[in-house]
């Protein structure tokens, strides 16, 4: 049986009339990447640059992958971003001549200052040599980091607006905790002593197992879980994956995360695993086994922690997109019991 708030009165929330995230508590999460996407394209494409030799811009995003989102925990938020970026620029000399480049941009994350970007500027292979890389190189670059600025700067101002959301009566923080301490004065009796509520509550658990044959080995199938780039194609989704011994991993745009406790190469993986709509901090343990039979390979999930009312669910996803795609992406013939 899991608990979580009991004897912290911070899990007294107060009553709102739409009964949306009380006190702003409980994680929620806004999906930025459309947003994102939109907003990199117009404040790049209006980098321009010019000095004595000519003039040049961007005038193509040729690749931008990854995504964006915002989480508000306890009224507090938590930006999420990474992208690789690719664009296409032109010059064009003061004598009239065109030329081509490209720029890159690998490590666009919210894990990195906007002074450790890296921004690769080259003149395209067929291109002549021309003193407008220099410009772009070293003007341009800079243009193109004060727009990434502005785009992180937009993404934490104009796109969280109603993310953090009034309490009870419009009141903020301090008001709702004063006001919260002249209500549990009214609490003490003449006596001296006083009536304690009840701040906590337990969430009924269950645990598990769920099994799947693959024909595959067990090394194949190890390195499956830990692999950014094969989860996200099993997943059909974007995935963030530190395969290493208390790594963590977001998957399935953010609904389900969590962290590797424990890996024993071609043996065992065990993570603290939740969905983001559970109780916040509350994860289950589970224990993927990698099991060797001779041509294929037992797969036998053990889950623990489980919210009760969460374990069809939980059986439902594990089935359908960790089997079922797995099975689906890499041909590995599962026959499910």
């Amino acid at each position: 049986m899991a608990k979580w708030g009991e004897g912290d009165p911070r899990w007294i929330v107060e009553e709102r009339a739409d009964a949306t995230n009380v006190n702003n508590w409980h994680w929620t999460e806004r999906d930025a990447t459309n947003w994102s996407s939109d907003k990199l394209k117009e404040l790049l494409l209006a980098v321009r640059v010019e000095n004595e030799e000519g003039s040049c811009e961007v005038t193509e995003v040729s690749k931008m992958e990854g995504e964006a989102s915002i989480n508000n925990r306890k009224g507090k938020l938590i930006f999420f971003y990474e992208w690789t970026l690719k664009m296409t620029w032109t010059g064009t000399s003061k004598s009239g001549i065109n030329y081509k480049g490209n720029i890159e941009v690998p490590n666009l994350s919210d894990e990195n200052d906007m002074d450790d970007l890296d921004i690769s500027v080259s003149l395209c292979k067929d291109e002549p040599k021309t003193p407008l890389t220099e410009l772009m190189k070293k003007e341009g670059a800079k243009k193109v980091r004060l727009a990434l600025g502005d785009y992180v700067t937009s993404l934490k101002t104009e796109f969280t607006q109603g993310m953090i959301l009034p309490t009870a009566n419009g009141m903020n923080k301090a008001q709702a905790s004063q006001s919260k301490a002249k209500s549990e004065k009214t609490l003490i009796a003449p006596g001296g002593s006083s009536t304690t509520p009840n701040t906590g509550v337990k969430i009924p658990t269950c645990k598990f197992t769920v099994k799947e044959t693959f024909l595959t080995s067990p090394e194949e199938l190890y390195r499956i879980f830990l692999n950014q780039e094969m989860v996200q194609a099993f997943t059909h989704s974007a995935a963030v994956v530190d395969g290493d011994k208390g790594g963590k991993f977001r998957l399935m745009e953010g609904n389900v995360c969590g962290e590797f406790l424990d890996l024993v190469p071609e043996e065992k993986i065990v993570m603290k695993w939740r969905y983001k709509t559970w109780p916040c901090e509350h994860y289950a343990t589970i224990t993927v086994n990698f099991i060797n039979r001779s041509h294929e390979t037992e797969l036998k999930v053990e889950c623990k922690g489980v919210p009760v009312s969460e374990e069809e669910r939980t059986r439902q996803g594990w089935q359908r997109y960790y089997f079922e795609g797995i099975k689906q992406t890499f041909g590995y013939g599962a026959r499910l019991y």
